[in-house]
């Protein structure tokens, strides 16, 4: 086994433990395992993905980052059909895309949303 050395902010932090009681894991390190095997798993789903595809992209920001929502929805407007903002509490908002087309571009927009260090949640479920 490697030892992978990762540093984590207070509130990520604080999630994680929250996560490790309720969840019944024996540690951190537990925890984080189980986080990666599903995002693994996640990308491997969507790695196989292709042709046209109908899917529904959720994500979560904080709303000072409309303008970065905006500029990366801007690129696959011919992918979403509907876009639903709603605001969630204080300063966090939802967006909602139904996306229906090309396998390989659904996969960018989300790892365009996945890669942006300003997104809280990102998920992907195809239909």
């Amino acid at each position: 086994m490697t030892i992978v050395s990762i540093s984590l902010n207070d509130e990520i932090l604080s999630e994680l433990d929250k996560l490790q009681t309720t969840m019944g894991f024996s540690g951190r390190s537990e925890a984080i395992r189980a986080g990666i095997r599903s995002f693994v798993s996640e990308e491997k789903q969507k790695a196989d993905l292709s042709g046209n595809i109908h899917a529904i992209l959720l994500v979560v920001h904080n709303d000072e980052f409309d303008h970065v929502v905006s500029g990366i929805i801007h690129n696959f407007e011919d992918l979403i059909t509907t876009h639903l903002h709603s605001k969630i509490e204080k300063e966090k908002c939802m967006e909602l895309f139904l996306i229906n087309g090309d396998a390989e571009k659904v996969s960018t927009i989300t790892k365009d949303f996945q890669t942006n260090k300003n997104m809280n949640t990102v998920k992907l479920v195809t239909l």
